[in-house]
C-alpha cells in the first residue's frame, strides 16, 4: 500500500540546511499496524506528513497504492487526503462551536455529502468509538479522552484505507491513553484498517505489531513483534 524509497527531506532556513530525513526506505502493507518511534526531532512527524501527502520530499520516491504521489495534481492529492487517509492529531483539532457529530462530519461536508446522510454516518462513526451518546456535546463539554475519540471517529467517517495518528496519546494520562490505543488495536484487528502511529513513547509503540525506530532522520531498526 505504501512504498517509500530513498526519501530525503531538507528544510532551508536562510543559509542553513536542516536534514529531517536521510534516505528513508519504508514499505507498509494493507492491514499493517506499525508504530514509528523516535525522540523529538528525529524526523518521525516529517515522515508522517509525507505519507499523508501533507508535505513533499526533497528527493526519493513515494508510491501510494501503486501510484507515484509526485505525479498527482493538487486536486487528486486533496481527494486522497479526504477519502483514503484519516488523520488523528495530538491536539485533537476540533472546532469548538461544533458538536461532536458535526466535527466528525466535516470530511463528509468537504466531500459533498448531504446533511441527512452526513449525520447518519457521523453517528455510526461515533458508535465505533463508543461515543454516540455524546454526539450533541461540544468539545468543551468533553474530556480529553472523549475529544480524542471524536477525532478518531472523524478519521474513520469516510472509511479510509489508512489511519495516520501523530502522538495520539500525547495529551492524555496513561489510563486514557491505553483506552485510545485499544481503539486502534480493535480497528486494525477487527476492521482491517491500516494504521501508522507516530509516538515518542516506547510503551505505546510496543502495542503495534511492527515498530520502526527512527533517529536523526534515518531508520535504525524495523522489528515485528
Amino acid at each position: 500500500m505504501i512504498n517509500i524509497d530513498g526519501i530525503t527531506k531538507v528544510y532551508r532556513m536562510g543559509a542553513t540546511e536542516v536534514h529531517a530525513l536521510r534516505g528513508v526506505d519504508l514499505k507498509v502493507d494493507e492491514g499493517d499496524f506499525i508504530s514509528i518511534v523516535g525522540p523529538s526531532g528525529s524526523g518521525k512527524s516529517t515522515l508522517m506528513n509525507i505519507i499523508g501527502c501533507l508535505d513533499t520530499p526533497t528527493a526519493g520516491k513515494y508510491e501510494l497504492d501503486g501510484t507515484l504521489v509526485s505525479s498527482m495534481r493538487d486536486d487528486a492529492l486533496a481527494a486522497i487526503r479526504n477519502r483514503k487517509i484519516g488523520f488523528v492529531f495530538q491536539t485533537f483539532n476540533l472546532l469548538p462551536r461544533q458538536t461532536a457529530a458535526e466535527n466528525v462530519g466535516l470530511p463528509l461536508l468537504y466531500a459533498g455529502i448531504g446533511r441527512r446522510e452526513r449525520k447518519k454516518m457521523s453517528i455510526e462513526a461515533l458508535e465505533r468509538v463508543e461515543l454516540a451518546g455524546r454526539a450533541n456535546h461540544r468539545p468543551t463539554e468533553l474530556s480529553g479522552g472523549e475529544r480524542q475519540r471524536v477525532a478518531i471517529a472523524r478519521a474513520l467517517v469516510n472509511n479510509p484505507a489508512i489511519i495516520l495518528a501523530d502522538e495520539p496519546t500525547g495529551n492524555l494520562d496513561q489510563k486514557v491513553g491505553k483506552e485510545i490505543t485499544n481503539i486502534f488495536e480493535r480497528l486494525n484487528s477487527e476492521a482491517g484498517v491500516t494504521i501508522v502511529l507516530v509516538t515518542h513513547d516506547p510503551e505505546v509503540a510496543k502495542l503495534a505489531r511492527r515498530q520502526v525506530h527512527i533517529i536523526d532522520g534515518s531508520i535504525v531498526s524495523d522489528q515485528t513483534s
